[in-house]
């Protein structure tokens, strides 16, 4: 069977990351970037929105994850395993928790790349996307 494209508006949500949980927000995040809350939602089609967040630097981990979690990568190399605290994270790169956060939320298959092109952080207020005409704020 053969998609057809139909012309979806495509909105934008501008979310304000100040103070909030890390959590919360990556499911309020994913959902929109599926596409889940539009009446003509279908699993194995792009049709979310896109999703700018501000003050990414601000966002809150609950309980002792702060110090607790960690984040691991690894080089594929002899002794190339990373480990990061969440509380360095938040100081140098908050919009790779956030990103990351969103990732584990978004379906495991090939749509999962594209979707996360909807996704813009900032860490500060100031964000490139000024002249946007159909934008939606979200607190």
């Amino acid at each position: 069977m053969k998609m057809i494209k139909t012309n979806l508006e495509i909105n934008w949500y501008l979310i304000n990351a100040f103070d909030k949980r890390l959590g919360r927000l990556a499911s309020i995040i994913a959902h929109i970037i599926i596409g889940k809350h539009k009446i003509n939602f279908s699993p194995n089609f792009l049709g979310g929105d896109k999703v700018i967040i501000i003050n990414a630097k601000t966002i809150t981990l609950t309980g002792k994850k702060n110090k607790n979690k960690t984040y691991i990568s690894y080089s594929g190399y002899p002794g190339g395993q990373k480990v990061k605290k969440a509380s360095d994270l938040i100081k140098k790169k908050p919009e790779f928790i956030i990103r990351k956060a969103v990732l584990g939320m978004l379906p495991k298959n090939s749509l999962k790349k594209k979707m996360i092109k909807n996704l813009y952080i900032f860490n500060d207020n100031i964000q490139k996307f000024q002249n946007i005409s159909n934008i939606k704020y979200l607190n």
